[in-house]
């Protein structure tokens, strides 16, 4: 199949090319440093063309509330438009586990306002909801950092996983038939952010401390042990928090 990813050259994009083309797909890759850009349409009407299934794991450059909403809204409104036109059989997009949960987040929200305008298009489409990845958990310390060098986290449960099992969820998806309906992916297993976020820190060096807080905001949004985890039915990655925390370790040595 011809697949074009939007959003190509980022952390999702740049896993899921290389396992898309191994399995035969010819693959396109599109984002701004290509000269595709969905907030003001240039360049996308080439990318789209003749695809066969396009997969959105676009992010918006600004995470202020209004500023993640316009991107996503106008940026999905676009590529959509571009798909009908092109005749594109599926549409492939990359949501959050836990979105349609925590309606005081102003990107989860935005995540659900581009869900909305997917399910009411015209392309036949799969929505992917993941779980947090690793990658990221750094991140979520300098969130809640303090002034002493530590980090309020909160100690609800969550479902990390790695980038790479993101892509292979997605390429799974992208073999199979449209299923005009969302999906779950996450972690292989549940555990404390503050925990996770503590072994992250330390795998990297970073001295930081992580103070557990069940009320310590993140991004905003206080959380419970069901908000960002995973359905039964999800499907999960294998790569544990243990093993790719090896792998950073293991890097480091070399």
């Amino acid at each position: 199949m011809n697949v074009t990813i939007i959003g190509g050259s980022g952390l999702i994009g740049r896993k899921l090319g290389p396992l898309l083309e191994r399995a035969g797909h010819r693959v396109v890759l599109a984002s701004p440093s290509q000269g595709v850009n969905t907030l003001t349409g240039e360049g996308l009407a080439q990318a789209v063309a003749g695809a066969d299934v396009v997969v959105d794991v676009s992010n918006s450059p600004s995470f202020e509330a209004q500023a993640v909403l316009q991107f996503f809204q106008t940026s999905t409104t676009n590529l959509l438009a571009a798909e009908a036109s092109a005749g594109v059989r599926h549409h492939v997009a990359l949501s959050v586990v836990g979105a349609d949960r925590l309606a005081d987040n102003g990107y989860m929200r935005a995540k659900v306002a581009q869900e909305a305008l997917i399910q009411e298009g015209r392309v036949p489409y799969t929505i992917v909801r993941a779980t947090q990845f690793f990658e990221f958990l750094t991140a979520i310390a300098g969130d809640g950092a303090e002034g002493d060098g530590g980090a309020r986290v909160s100690s609800a449960l969550f479902q990390p996983m790695a980038a790479a099992d993101v892509a292979a969820g997605l390429a799974d998806v992208v073999s199979r038939a449209p299923r005009n309906a969302i999906v779950e992916i996450g972690g292989p297993q549940r555990l404390p952010m503050s925990q996770a976020v503590q072994r992250a820190l330390e795998a990297h060096g970073d001295a930081r401390r992580v103070v557990p807080d069940a009320q310590a905001p993140y991004f905003g949004s206080v959380l419970d042990d069901a908000s960002l985890v995973a359905g039964a039915d999800a499907q999960l990655g294998a790569t544990s928090l243990e093993a790719w925390l090896a792998n950073i370790a293991g890097a480091g040595d070399r």
